[in-house]
């Protein structure tokens, strides 16, 4: 509940975050605006008190100072003369809202003339409090307006979160609720929920998110559809040795215990189905632990010539009806894990003679070039369609499903082996032609000092 509530306050932190942003800088800058405007209005009082003072100063030197009783008459207008007794030390003074005061010496018969600036005072004063108030009018509505602004930028970033959270907390999904899901993600877009993810171009950072998502939907959707294809093969697979162990328990039970020829045959084949479903169940289990990152695979050098020898001699031993060829002329080595590398080839040799009659030769060549090894095993059977190649590491994927049955196969021989192979940073080039053979070829990377020595 806790964890749900911190993702629900940090859009809303972001957006109190930005708005104070905007707000502060929005601030900052109607300041620096009426430090400007103070200067202007300062600047102008000064120059309009001392405009005004030097007229009048030009018309006392015209007329001279003015008697006591043209003073009174003075009152008048906006600016007043007073005789001196002496000159001040300050030659002006004023109260910019107020007045402004310049003193003349005039020859020996000092006076001064005051401008009146309550006018112009009351202006600035009026002009301040309503250029004040607009700003702050102003800094209110935007207040509200970077508010709605920012949340409705913010509403994708939020949909994709929300979806994302929805995404993680889903531990088990059904094909349903991943269409929904990705109905969900194709109405979220920067404007309004009625389009896929298709930002405009100057939302880079919202286009590169929503893609994430998607490939993430993707590969779920995809992973989901391959561990459904997975789980329904593997249980049919495991369908077939259990029918059939039931059916000899049941022929067992009826007639086995007077029959000893129906016995012994019941328990052989209960015990190759066993054998069967054994052999199953264990590539089950590697490709499951390949799949959760937990087979391990201990990497070391390995001469790989001494491990095709070793195999070469097992399936002769095995396989006697067939002409196996070892064709290569000095030790490879490479670093990797030898008892998957020699599970690898024996999976290639034991599908070459699956798909290969009596007498017809599989050649085993290992090989180094330009710092990589490379492992072919090629037959001369029946070779694989040119539709079936692209699925052959498939698995349970069979190019015939009966003969593969007839042989012992499962289907997931090269699935096992690739995941090996790539899991060694290899990889696999296959070439076949029905009614020749095919040729399967692994190739790995050779450590860097013996890569330069060959």
């Amino acid at each position: 509940m806790a964890t749900r509530q911190n993702i629900q306050q940090r859009p809303q932190s972001l957006e109190i975050k930005l708005n104070s942003r905007l707000f502060f800088r929005l601030l900052f800058m109607f300041f620096c605006l009426d430090i400007v405007l103070s200067i202007l209005a300062l600047t102008g009082s000064f120059l309009w008190g001392e405009t005004r003072a030097a007229g009048v100063a030009e018309l006392v030197e015209e007329r001279g100072v003015p008697s006591q009783e043209a003073i009174q008459w003075m009152q008048a207008v906006d600016y007043s003369i007073t005789p001196l007794e002496q000159m001040p030390e300050l030659s002006r003074q004023w109260d910019l809202l107020k007045y402004y005061q310049v003193n003349f010496p005039n020859s020996g018969e000092p006076y001064s003339v005051t401008i009146d600036m309550t006018g112009l005072g009351a202006f600035l004063r009026w002009g301040a409090v309503i250029i004040l108030s607009a700003e702050g009018i102003i800094l209110i509505c935007n207040l509200f307006s970077n508010a709605g602004i920012i949340r409705k930028t913010l509403r994708p970033i939020q949909e994709l979160a929300a979806t994302a959270k929805r995404l993680n907390s889903m531990t088990h999904m059904s094909r349903q609720q991943l269409e929904d899901l990705a109905g969900e993600l194709e109405k979220i877009n920067a404007t309004h929920l009625d389009n896929r993810i298709d930002l405009p171009g100057t939302q880079k950072e919202l286009r590169a998110l929503a893609q994430a998502i998607n490939a993430m939907l993707d590969r779920l959707n995809k992973a989901y559809t391959a561990q459904a294809r997975f789980v329904s093969d593997a249980s049919h697979e495991l369908r077939t040795p259990i029918a059939v162990i039931q059916g000899y328990a049941s022929l067992l039970d009826r007639w086995g215990k007077d029959d000893p020829q129906a016995r012994q045959e019941a328990i052989d084949a209960i015990r190759a189905e066993s054998k069967s479903m054994e052999q199953l169940v264990e590539q089950l289990l590697f490709l499951a632990r390949g799949d959760n990152d937990t087979q391990p695979i201990r990497l070391e050098t390995v001469e790989l010539t001494a491990l095709g020898a070793q195999v070469l001699r097992e399936e002769e031993m095995i396989h006697q009806d067939r002409p196996f060829v070892a064709r290569w002329e000095e030790p490879v080595q490479v670093t990797a894990d030898p008892a998957l590398m020699k599970q690898v080839m024996r999976i290639l040799m034991d599908n070459s003679v699956k798909y290969s009659g009596p007498g017809q030769r599989i050649y085993l060549k290992i090989s180094a070039q330009e710092g990589q090894a490379r492992v072919t095993v090629q037959d001369e059977g029946m070779g694989i369609p040119a539709e079936s190649l692209p699925h052959i590491f498939d698995r349970f994927y069979r190019t015939d499903a009966s003969r593969a049955r007839q042989t012992g196969g499962t289907g997931l021989g090269l699935a096992i082996a690739r995941w090996i192979v790539e899991g060694h940073g290899g990889w696999f080039e296959i070439a076949s032609r029905e009614g020749v053979g095919s040729r399967i070829t692994f190739v790995l990377p050779q450590p860097q000092e013996k890569a330069q020595a060959a």
